[in-house]
């Protein structure tokens, strides 16, 4: 029995070493498992950093060309790729909200509201949000770092009210983030002539920025869609008050040009120092021909683009477009995804074009889109929707560029902002009007509705561009008449009168002579003076 329970004992310590021995080993095939885990985490990590790093350089490679580093252009547009990206993550953190959640099928009269409550925050930037940027241009920097620290709270504020769908806290705070949205883009577009490089021109400058713009957008959207779905669009919205915050230390960063010296008025009359009157804001009337040319091409391509959105989205919806069997949501997709495209292609059109006068710009993209639309109206299908859909992207993205340049050329630093929210205001009015029109037109039955809303928008736009045309013929005719009668004299010079009796009584020669022109002591006789080499001064930075 002793024997038994010795070997019992020997049997149990022997497993129990057998099991000790597995158990380190287990330890140490997990230790060791942890270790190369670990270091192929720390090499994904170090690979992921230097991958940032390299797309980090070269961004800044591009964004800082010809000169962007040296004048402040380069961070400009940095910053305004984290704003348009900001925009973009609230764009998709509140798509499912009561506020854009609007069904394609809903009833037309709620989306023409919804097209109405648009305009408001315009009708708030134009008579006051642009004088008031005048008002304060040597606060630039600080007004744009308002605007990016403002919207960082109010996405705190939307956060904490998209959970119990507080409509009383969301929908004033997604038309405030609305209008400070369009503050920081009246604000970047006076910037500009401030921190433009000497061999780079405004088209060019503007396009850049819209370019990077429109990538951040394009990058953040996907992402915010998939941070929607898995942590919730209330920690989307924290997110992105982050970027805003950071984003609004960067604006406060920028170079001190990018401020403008204010002007002294007299409070009592209102003039300046020189006797200026104080600047008051622009409306279409008193922002001069080319300017007012080009805003007028510019709202026939946004009407256009705001009839195509509406148009097109409820022929799907109701069938009357072909599509060759495709599903409603494949063709949504592929007109939303050329209008996109038409947007990139024309940032990256206008960030190449040297050398062009942006009158000329303004009305090709506009001549453009009409062409396009009236093709589309007779061989109108799915393939010729994405087709005039892309090009009123392309034309929209262009012709928007080349007004930015023609305003930022033509209008005065003292009025620039004003001048551009009164641009904001028109052009968001006629993308409305535009898209009520969809929604009137689409209510036409049948397959022909299609050609027949085409043709008609086409009809006023083939309006718009020779109206236009013709208005330009006059403006150009009548300056050349100018600038000929300022350099041709007012009449004949008068002949000089012969001295024939004083000639007759000192000489008694009967021939009469002319007289002679007078000498002049101090030298020969004075040259007719030449026009001025220096009369109009490029635009260049003087910070270059």
């Amino acid at each position: 029995m002793p024997e038994a329970w010795d070997r019992a004992r020997d049997s149990l310590s022997r497993a129990g070493r057998a099991t000790a021995g597995a158990g380190r080993g287990t330890f140490r095939a997990g230790r060791e498992a942890a270790r190369r885990t670990a270091g192929a985490g720390r090499t994904a990590a170090k690979g992921t950093v230097r991958a940032g790093r390299g797309v980090r350089h070269a961004t800044r490679r591009l964004t800082h060309a010809q000169g962007a580093d040296r004048t402040g252009l380069g961070r400009l547009i940095e910053l305004t790729a984290a704003h348009s990206a900001g925009d973009a993550l609230i764009t998709v953190a509140l798509a499912g909200t009561l506020l854009f959640g609007l069904p394609v099928d809903q009833a037309r009269g709620q989306v023409a509201l919804y097209l109405l409550i648009t305009m408001v925050p315009f009708t708030v930037v134009a008579p006051f949000v642009g004088p008031v940027l005048d008002r304060f241009r040597s606060g630039r920097r600080y007004i744009m770092a308002g605007t990016l620290f403002a919207r960082g709270l109010l996405c705190w504020a939307m956060a904490a009210a998209i959970g119990p769908a507080d409509g009383l806290t969301l929908f004033p705070a997604a038309l405030a983030v609305l209008v400070l949205s369009k503050a920081y883009n009246v604000s970047r577009a006076a910037t500009m002539p401030s921190v433009l490089p000497a061999d780079i021109t405004l088209v060019t400058a503007n396009a850049r920025v819209a370019l990077f713009a429109l990538v951040s957008a394009a990058a953040a959207a996907p992402v915010a869609v998939g941070l929607t779905a898995w942590l919730g669009a209330d920690w989307v919205l924290r997110g992105t008050m982050v970027i805003f915050l950071t984003a609004g230390v960067v604006a406060v960063r920028l170079p001190r040009h990018v401020d403008a010296p204010d002007l002294d008025f007299d409070d009592e009359d209102g003039e300046d120092g020189e006797g200026r009157a104080r600047p008051r804001w622009r409306t279409l009337l008193n922002v001069g021909p080319v300017v007012a040319e080009a805003m007028r091409a510019n709202a026939a391509i946004r009407l256009l683009s705001g009839f195509l959105v509406f148009f097109l989205l409820f022929l799907v919806q109701d069938g009357h477009l072909r599509g060759s069997g495709l599903p409603e949501q494949i063709m949504i997709a592929i007109l939303a995804g050329g209008a996109g495209a038409g947007g990139l292609i024309g940032a990256a059109v206008a960030s190449w074009v040297r050398g062009q006068s942006p009158q000329i710009i303004v009305l090709f993209a506009l001549a453009l889109a009409t062409a396009t639309a009236t093709a589309s109206a007779f061989f109108f299908s799915l393939w010729t929707a994405v087709m005039v859909a892309v090009v009123a992207g392309f034309a929209q993205e262009v012709g928007k560029l080349a007004l930015d340049a023609i305003v930022q050329r033509e209008i005065g630093e003292e009025v620039r902002s004003s001048t551009f929210g009164v641009v904001e205001a028109l052009l968001q009015i006629a993308w409305v009007a535009g898209g009520l029109a969809g929604l009137l037109l689409s209510l036409l039955s049948g397959r022909s509705a299609g050609p027949i809303g085409l043709a008609m928008i086409t009809v006023a736009l083939v309006a718009a561009l020779a109206w236009l045309l013709i208005a330009r013929h006059r403006r150009l005719r009548t300056r050349s008449e100018r600038i000929r009668a300022s350099r041709t004299p007012a009449g004949p010079p008068a002949a000089p009168k012969p001295f024939t009796d004083v000639h007759r009584a000192r000489t008694g020669d009967p021939e009469p002579r002319a007289a002679t022109p007078p000498a002049y002591s101090d030298g020969p006789r004075p040259e007719a003076p030449q026009p001025r080499s220096d009369a109009t001064k490029p635009l260049t930075n003087p910070h270059g």
